[in-house]
């Protein structure tokens, strides 16, 4: 935690401006020993305005950023799996709690060998951005493209890449596992690589914008004004968008999650069903409501880590 609040704390100074682009090709060691990557090349950021915004953080959560990048976590060498995952808080769309979603997450992943990255992806509330609705969705699919390119450099297998959310961050997840759209395309050396996930784990994850089981909040703010426009809900329903194509996907739920009703998981879940996809797992529990984290869970909801860790291992993307 306290490394990356240091390094939170110098972008606020205006440290942002000191790292590399993803189009440099290389991770810069940032204050605390954390490596930070940008994702865009300057002036090369789609669905940007050109604004050059400072970065605002407080109480552990970022509520805009200017530059969209991930942060490198690695185990150590002799307990580095080939595996990795890119990690998504979430936050409803207004914010990303990038400590107990983000960091503590990446962290459990490093402790069973999986090089994690976090990313803190464009806010769709953003002054900067032409469509809102498309920004987190971009900069995973750069996120995921970049660590391909780099796998590497990382010492992981590009076939094993994984991603990882909870809540918005889920839905975030949902969508780039599914849309087969490249909406993150620059021109660039990244361009050849996939953007989609081998392997996805949502916990307590946003995945219908429809009524009755939306999540409100988190809908509103990713579509904006656009809100009630039926077709943009579909679009960005996920459960409804599902293809052969989407990789196989383990789901975290809580019976009484009365934010995000269990009925998002238990949708895409049957909709990967239907469409072939193999390797799928659901796991509704009844109690942990929309908090489920790695510590303090009541009840066998306790045991989601390491379910997470030996469906990992069955599906054939993490070492026994």
């Amino acid at each position: 935690m306290k490394r990356i609040l240091i390094v939170m704390a110098a972008l606020i100074a205006g440290a942002a401006a000191l790292s590399p682009s993803a189009g440099a090709q290389t991770a810069v060691r940032m204050d605390g020993g954390l490596p930070r990557v940008d994702l865009w090349k300057p002036g090369h950021m789609p669905n940007s305005k050109g604004l050059n915004l400072p970065d605002s953080v407080a109480r552990n959560r970022t509520w805009r950023i200017g530059m969209p990048r991930i942060y490198v976590y690695q185990p150590g060498p002799e307990d580095r799996s080939r595996t990795a995952v890119l990690v998504i808080p979430g936050g409803g769309y207004a914010k990303q709690a990038y400590e107990t979603a983000g960091d503590a997450i990446a962290k459990w992943l490093n402790g069973i060998g999986v090089t994690a990255f976090v990313l803190i992806h464009r806010l769709p509330n953003s002054p900067d951005l032409i469509d809102g609705s498309l920004a987190p969705t971009q900069d995973a699919q750069r996120a995921l493209r970049y660590i391909r390119h780099h796998a590497e450099e990382f010492g992981i297998d590009p076939q094993r890449i994984g991603v990882m959310g909870c809540s918005s961050g889920g839905h975030v997840s949902a969508c780039v596992s599914t849309i087969g759209e490249d909406w993150s395309a620059v021109g660039d050396e990244l361009d050849a690589e996939r953007f989609r996930p081998d392997f996805a784990i949502l916990i307590s994850p946003v995945i219908s914008l429809q009524d009755p089981i939306a999540n409100v909040g988190s809908r509103d703010m990713l579509l904006g004004e656009r809100k009630n426009d039926p077709a943009l809900r579909t679009r960005f329903s996920m459960d409804e968008q599902v293809t052969a194509a989407n990789p196989p996907t383990l789901f975290i739920h809580a019976a009484n999650d009365t934010s995000v009703p269990q009925q998002n998981s238990i949708r895409m879940y049957n909709a990967l069903v239907d469409a072939g996809v193999r390797g799928s797992s659901l796991h509704i529990f009844p109690h942990g409501g929309h908090a489920i984290a790695l510590r303090r869970q009541p009840g066998s909801t306790a045991v989601w880590p390491e379910i997470a860790e030996m469906w990992m291992k069955e599906i054939g993307v993490l070492e026994f």
